[in-house]
C-alpha cells in the first residue's frame, strides 16, 4: 500500500460504501493510520491509496504516540456545517509541499461507523472540522484544489503541472500502470 499522488484517476473515483467490516478492512485502516504518520499527516482517504472504499483515518495531532486521537470513520456522512466559514491553509499527501488556501465550514458535525460496527456522530470546529471536510471531500472525488480560489489555482498551476509532468514519465518507465 502506497499513498497516489495527483493526478492518479483512484482520486477522481467516487469511493463505496463498505458493507461489512472484516479482518480485511481492519488491516487497511491499519496500514493507512502507518502510512499517515510516516507522512508526517493528519488524515488519509482510501481513495489516497487507490482503495475504492468509504474509509479514512484521522488524528488530528499527527503525533502517532496519541493513539486515543486516532479516529478511523467508515461510511462518513456530513450531516451539518455550521459556525460560518474559515479560510485556511490545507495541504494534501497526495499533491506533496503544495499548500493553498481554502474555504471551509468553520464546524461540521459528521456520523460515521467505527471499526466495530458502532455508529458515532462527531462535532469539529476549525482545524478538526477542515480534516473532516478535506478527507470526505476524497472520498467523493473532490480534491482540495477544486476548492481554491481562483488565485490559489493560479499559484498552484505549475505544481500541478510538475505533478502531471513526473506521473506521465513515470507511467512510460512502467512504475505506474496506464490510466485505463
Amino acid at each position: 500500500m502506497k499513498i497516489v499522488h495527483y493526478p492518479h484517476p483512484a482520486l477522481r473515483h467516487v469511493a463505496k460504501p463498505l458493507t461489512a467490516i472484516d479482518a480485511e478492512v481492519r488491516r487497511y485502516a491499519r496500514q493507512m493510520l502507518d502510512l499517515m504518520y510516516a507522512a508526517k499527516g493528519l488524515g488519509l482517504a482510501a481513495p489516497q491509496v487507490a482503495l475504492p472504499y468509504q474509509l479514512l483515518v484521522l488524528n488530528y495531532t499527527g503525533d502517532p504516540t496519541r493513539k486515543e486521537d486516532e479516529c478511523v470513520a467508515i461510511n462518513p456522512v456530513l450531516v451539518e456545517k455550521k459556525g460560518g466559514t474559515q479560510d485556511g491553509q490545507e495541504g494534501c499527501l497526495s499533491f506533496p509541499d503544495l499548500y493553498q488556501n481554502v474555504k471551509r465550514a468553520k464546524t461540521v458535525v459528521v456520523r460515521a461507523y467505527d471499526l466495530e460496527g458502532q455508529l458515532f456522530e462527531v462535532t469539529a470546529s476549525d482545524l478538526a472540522a477542515r480534516l473532516w471536510q478535506h478527507e470526505i471531500d476524497h472520498l467523493h472525488g473532490i480534491l482540495y484544489i477544486d476548492k481554491m480560489g481562483l488565485l490559489g489555482k493560479r499559484a498552484a498551476k505549475p505544481f500541478l503541472e510538475e505533478f502531471e509532468a513526473r506521473y506521465r514519465k513515470a507511467q512510460q518507465r512502467g512504475e505506474i500502470p496506464s490510466d485505463d
